[in-house]
């Protein structure tokens, strides 16, 4: 496995976690980043959501698939814009930024592996 697979592979893990958690203790998720508990079905669904995208970068690192690899970098660093606009344009708690930072920081760490990785012979 690749560098820059091995880092997405990470990624994907703890998204995995992070939706199951949102599937099945979505309140504990919510208390720990001092947002509102819900009842309702919308943060359960994020969750499959969540897991669903873990199994495509799992599979990815899995597999070595550089270009989903390098895709998922600028798809993760943009997190952190939109949530940033939820906050300042969508009254959406400012705690839900925090849900960003850890794509802005896997993403970089998949950067930098990209980058210091030997490029494929055959080019």
């Amino acid at each position: 496995m690749t560098r820059p697979a091995r880092t997405l592979l990470v990624f994907g893990i703890y998204l995995a976690c992070v939706g199951l958690a949102l599937m099945f203790v979505p309140n504990v998720v919510l208390r720990l980043f001092a947002m509102p508990v819900t009842q309702e079905v919308w943060i359960r669904i994020v969750g499959m959501l969540a897991l669903y995208l873990a199994v495509y970068d799992l599979a990815a690192a899995r597999g070595n698939w550089a270009g989903f690899i390098a895709l998922s970098i600028p798809l993760r660093l943009v997190v952190i814009v939109f949530f940033g606009l939820f906050v300042l344009l969508a009254s959406a708690p400012p705690m839900l930024l925090l849900f960003a930072l850890p794509d802005f920081a896997f993403a970089l760490w998949t950067w930098v592996a990209l980058r210091q990785a030997p490029e494929p012979s055959g080019r």
